[in-house]
């Protein structure tokens, strides 16, 4: 999403620009792409005045991966879940 001045313009991404500064992020749990972009019309501009834009990426979960997220896989996965939560606590 560009926002200029008024407008709200829908591009396609994402962008290979690294030097781009991340200023924050939203995470939504929509049910499609569609979805996410009438979340997106509803965002502020957040840098009035000046031209910004607003990517939009998907977030995988476990289960999205099918039989490819092997028991090994999710036996590993839950350990690391465990460290940080022991780091966090």
């Amino acid at each position: 999403m560009v926002f200029s001045g008024c407008k709200k313009i829908v591009v396609d991404g994402p962008f290979a620009e690294t030097k781009e500064l991340i200023a924050g992020y939203w995470l939504w749990q929509v049910k499609n792409m569609d979805e996410a972009l009438e979340w997106a019309q509803r965002c502020p501009d957040p840098m009035p005045g000046e031209d910004a834009i607003l990517e939009i990426r998907p977030v995988f979960e476990a289960e999205d991966f099918g039989k490819e997220f092997t028991p090994e896989l999710r036996e590993r996965e839950e350990r690391l879940r465990a460290q940080i939560e022991q780091r966090s606590s």
